[in-house]
């Protein structure tokens, strides 16, 4: 994630924030209201309205047996809500929801409220959400602010600029883990006044809100495709895709074009040949009315053009014909510029996928949503991707591949395992499935409670919080696990791989190892190596935990002195108020270690960056998409650059990295590495860097793409790359078993000099 000075609102990281989100649309999106008397929400948001039963009016949300009224403990009046979440809830979350319509007028919109804790084990807060035709726009939920454990009645805020694209408020109040939250005397205000008193505002209605033929289904059924109708429909889908970029009736919006799809796909499949098919295309866009002779027309602008459109196929008439051909170059060559499923948000300029729908109530299969979820995926990329030009493969035979593997998935389950398929194949570690990995490999809804990570390229468990009766038979800090199930686990990765989507393999192993105890419930047996000898043990999967360690940081405060002179800072738990008070600790040790593999809990890049250096220094460049030119991407007009403030930091500065650091994680140490004489220990990052573009996929599943391509001034890649470190240090199977961490002993050595002997710096890290 990036920002020129503020933080992004934008997910960019696998984690909880991003899920929920995911989880959140699709839990809610059946209780949007087409009107409400926004007088009456007082009511409900004191939590006063009477109640026949334990939960409290006019909410929704659940899961069912954790949502309750409270009459004993509250704020004010005379009822409270209650989350209560037992340990033994095999739900990962809870929640109390309410929706209403964007239907006033706003800049900005607030949602306060009173929250008490008892033993909260991962985080409460409240939460808000904004969406329109793609799902969400906007979103918080207090995550990054670690509301935790046993605190007193206390007022939070959250506050979201209103996208003037949004037609559905979701918000309430949740609790991940377990324990208990308390809610009461929530506000919701639009521009600092209560939301009944905002004026009224008429969203403009568009063929999405009023084309409603295919609501129920495409109609569309095909269950085996032949070779001429596969070419046919790769064909039809650069069309289709070509004249959702650039048909000016199109970008004005005056089509429902996916359904615009479903009307032209029946004879498309039916055409006999290539010529009969194109044919059909010809006067399928010729239905689309006449285009306008531009005058003066647009032009692409060859000034600092990082790459051009590939648009090289409309203009072939072997593939096309002649008159088919002709048409496409007529309308590229006399577009509009305007884009009406497409814009650029505010202030980073990342794709905004604004009128994308989630067809979240469709029944699945579905030939022609399935096929949907193709072309919107591949054209997405192909005109809005930064990175389509280090993708690794021929992009037309990638839509050929998966047409008939996504389109003809004979369930809900495979249809989604197709997906993810597809999406692998970008190699950008943003785009994923999330809120369905459910079905990624390997499935089953209980775990072993271990954490694995791949050392020296082997499956390593390297955290176990089991309690077996047989100490004998526990899994073990620094086992190697060569089977599960009798199955070799060499043979088992292979056969998951090509369902992780990630930008290199140091992050594609890590989303494996993280998901490689999962299974059925129930017995397991599993073969290990352990100081080379084999075993085999048989061990029981169970619900997951709340939580398993996903940071390879030091375990307790953000800050600390490691010696009089050596600090560490982490950002797994940073504040960015705090930045200059952390520098101000440091002062007078001979180095700060910063360590980033994590991702950090909030967007330090300027206020810690900062203080590290002593002049104005450039640390990244990105290039811009072009609205009026789909598939243009043009450099940035000057690189993003830190200036320097007090107080200032003159010590070495080491900053730690590995596979866990991605997105925000890879652009903050790209930042805090400009400082003079920093240097990176560690070993390869994720690879996956750059704000995202988020939207749908038919089934009311969510993807998204890095929407912004991220380089060092000088024009060196980060994408699929990551942060390469000076010196690369990789954790040892020997080092895991023994408690070590490798990588922050050379971040040691390096601020002490390298004939620090192992045992001085074994004994700093113990205190």
């Amino acid at each position: 994630m990036i920002s020129t000075r503020s933080r992004s609102s934008c997910f960019s990281h696998p984690t909880l924030a991003i899920l929920l989100a995911s989880i959140l649309m699709s839990a809610t999106a059946s209780q949007a209201q087409s009107s409400i008397n926004r007088a009456g929400l007082e009511s409900l948001l004191n939590f006063e309205a009477p109640t026949t039963g334990d939960s409290p009016a006019g909410w929704s949300g659940g899961p069912a047996g954790t949502i309750f009224i409270d009459r004993s403990i509250v704020h004010g009046g005379q009822q409270a809500a209650r989350i209560d979440r037992p340990s033994d809830d095999s739900n990962h979350f809870s929640t109390i929801t309410k929706s209403i319509p964007i239907e006033f007028s706003a800049t900005t919109l607030e949602f306060r409220g009173y929250l008490r804790t008892e033993n909260v084990g991962q985080f409460a807060g409240l939460w808000m959400r904004e969406d329109g035709d793609s799902g969400t726009l906007q979103f918080d939920n207090m995550q990054s602010r670690q509301l935790k454990g046993s605190t007193p009645w206390t007022e939070y805020s959250i506050k979201l600029p209103l996208d003037p694209n949004a037609k559905q408020l979701f918000f309430g109040v949740l609790m991940a883990g377990t324990g208990r939250t308390w809610v009461d005397d929530l506000q919701v205000l639009a521009d600092g006044k209560p939301i009944w008193e905002a004026p009224a505002a008429q969203k403009i209605k568009t063929p999405t809100d009023t084309d409603h033929e295919f609501d129920r289904g495409s109609h569309v059924t095909a269950t085996k495709l032949t070779p001429v109708q596969i070419d046919n429909l790769v064909v039809l889908g650069k069309v289709w895709g070509f004249l959702k970029y650039y048909h000016p009736a199109v970008t004005a919006g005056k089509y429902q074009w996916d359904y615009e799809l479903f009307r032209v796909l029946p004879a498309v499949l039916q055409a006999p040949d290539h010529k009969s098919a194109n044919t059909v295309l010809l006067n399928w866009i010729n239905h689309l009315g006449p285009v306008a002779a531009c005058n003066p027309c647009m032009k692409l602008d060859q000034t600092d053009l990082y790459y051009a459109p590939d648009l090289a196929w409309i203009a072939d008439q072997r593939l096309l014909g002649a008159e088919l051909s002709k048409r496409l170059v007529f309308i590229r060559d006399n577009r509009s510029g305007a884009q009406f499923y497409v814009s650029k948000t505010r202030e980073v300029g990342n794709p905004s996928f604004d009128h994308e729908l989630q067809y979240a109530g469709i029944n699945f299969q579905d030939f022609g949503f399935q096929l949907l979820a193709v072309y919107r995926f591949w054209n997405i990329f192909e005109y809005w991707s930064p990175y389509r030009d280090i993708i690794g493969r021929d992009w037309t035979s990638v839509l050929a591949e998966f047409i008939p593997r996504v389109a003809t998935a004979q369930s809900s389950d495979s249809y989604k395992r197709e997906l993810l398929a597809l999406i692998a194949t970008v190699n950008d570690g943003h785009a994923n499935l999330w809120g369905s990995l459910d079905v990624r490999p390997p499935t089953g809804k209980c775990s072993l409670p271990i954490t694995v990570r791949f050392v020296e390229d082997k499956p390593t468990v390297t955290a176990n919080i089991a309690a077996e009766s047989s100490v004998a038979a526990n899994l073990k800090v620094g086992d190697v696990i060569t089977s599960l199930d009798d199955e070799p686990v060499t043979k088992l990765i292979d056969g998951w791989k090509p369902y992780y989507a990630a930008s290199n393999d140091a992050a594609r192993y890590r989303a494996i190892g993280a998901s490689m105890a999962r299974g059925e419930c129930g017995d397991t047996h599993i073969g290990i190596l352990r100081d080379g000898k084999a075993l085999n043990l048989k061990l029981t999967r169970q619900a997951p935990p709340d939580s398993l360690p996903s940071t390879h940081d030091l375990p307790g405060p953000t800050f600390r002195l490691l010696s009089k002179d050596v600090a560490y800072l982490k950002l797994s738990s940073v504040k960015m108020a705090d930045c200059a008070g952390y520098i101000q600790q440091a002062a007078g040790t001979k180095g700060l270690i910063i360590d980033i593999r994590n991702y950090p809990s909030e967007f330090v890049v300027f206020s810690l960056g900062s203080h590290l250096v002593k002049t104005q220094t450039t640390f990244a460049r990105f290039t811009d998409m072009d609205p009026a030119n789909p598939g243009a991407f043009h450099w940035s007009f000057a690189p993003i650059a830190i200036n320097p403030e007090e107080p200032h930091y003159s010590g070495k500065v080491v900053i730690l990295v590995d596979e866990s650091s991605m997105s925000q994680a890879e652009y903050t140490a790209m930042a805090l590495r400009s400082a003079p004489g920093a240097i990176v220990v560690g070993s390869t990052t994720a690879g996956a860097d750059g704000n995202v573009s988020p939207f749908p996929l038919p089934g009311g599943i969510r993807t998204m793409i890095s929407g912004i391509s991220v380089f060092y001034p000088d024009k060196t890649p980060t994408q699929r790359v990551g942060i390469v470190p000076n010196i690369v240090v990789n954790p040892t199977i020997a080092g895991i078993r023994n408690g070590r961490d490798e990588v922050l002993e050379e971040a040691i050595r390096q601020i002490l000099g390298a004939n620090s002997s192992p045992a001085a710096i074994n004994d700093l890290l113990k205190h």
